[in-house]
């Protein structure tokens, strides 16, 4: 099938607003960092994980938001651990662990484009 300009993305509009709502918390919670107001940005944390661990629940069965939507959620862990590290230690390599969820996110996206680039490929070689 033939990819055009006229193709339309839908996502249901009930998963949008839970979308629009994250940005606001999220956004929140890194105001709340930069601004270093620790017990908003602390409290922050778990509405933006919990919005994100939702909307990754239901995109669930559409492959492509599911595995972006983890991604987001390893991002977000990452985040919120350097702010911790930020806001509570004093020792600035603590935030390099936050490679880890970081990675972890990223990890799960490539392996995915990785899947897509080698699917045309095994099909070519199985004709």
């Amino acid at each position: 099938m033939m990819t055009t300009l006229d193709d339309v993305y839908q996502i249901p509009a009930r998963y949008r607003k839970m979308e629009n709502l994250h940005i606001v918390l999220w956004l929140l919670k890194d105001m709340s960092w930069a601004m270093l107001w620790k017990p908003l940005g602390i409290i922050m944390i778990v509405p933006t994980i919990g919005a994100a661990l939702l909307i990754t629940w239901q995109t669930r069965k559409m492959k492509t938001e599911l595995v972006h939507n983890i991604a987001v959620v390893f991002w977000i862990l990452a985040n919120a651990y350097w702010m911790i590290t930020e806001f509570f230690f004093k020792d600035e390599t603590l935030r390099f662990y936050a490679i880890i969820p970081f990675s972890i996110g990223l990890a799960v996206v490539a392996y995915y484009y990785f899947g897509l680039m080698v699917k045309p490929v095994l099909k070519q070689l199985t004709k």
